[in-house]
């Protein structure tokens, strides 16, 4: 106990840019979990308007829809990228 708060000067720092990391790593999981699911919802809509479960107009409707939505993640990806 005595060690830690000697060493805190030191330590608080180096913990607090590692806890920034992991939650930076977990929001950048997190956005790819997020397109990897959208791509994967238009897949299934492919598949079902290729099966005759869905008309086209209901397929071109929600096939918009996830198209906008990936979009709209890969825009704001750029967006949120540093720029040198």
């Amino acid at each position: 106990m005595i060690l830690r708060l000697l060493t805190l000067p030191v330590t608080a720092p180096i913990e607090g840019i590692a806890w920034i990391g992991e939650q930076l790593l977990e929001r950048a999981n997190a956005e790819l979990d997020d397109k990897e699911n959208l791509q994967k919802r238009l897949l299934a809509l492919q598949l079902a308007f290729d099966l005759g479960e869905i008309p086209e107009s209901e397929f071109e409707e929600q096939e918009e829809e996830l198209l906008l939505a990936i979009q709209e993640m890969e825009e704001q990806a750029e967006s949120q990228e540093p720029h040198p």
